[in-house]
């Protein structure tokens, strides 16, 4: 495990958690509150939530261009 979520209190890996749960916010986002990198936060999701909860939660941002800046920017202005 990466040594930057070693060194996250219970307090930050649960800030991390909200963030990460919220659709709005994107993986960008985390890195510029946290400097955790898209797969850090998967990892540190992985640890701290149930197994049943982290299923749940990867199927959701798979499916959501919001929690990408990229895709969602490419959403909203449509090429012409």
């Amino acid at each position: 495990m990466s040594q930057k979520i070693k060194n996250f209190s219970d307090a930050e890996a649960n800030a991390v958690v909200r963030m990460a749960w919220e659709d709005r916010t994107t993986f960008d986002q985390i890195k510029e509150r946290t400097g955790l990198s898209e797969s850090e936060v998967i990892k540190l999701m992985r640890r701290e939530l149930k197994p049943g909860s982290f299923c749940l939660w990867r199927k959701r941002v798979s499916g959501r261009i919001t929690k990408h800046r990229k895709l969602f920017e490419r959403h909203i202005k449509p090429s012409c």
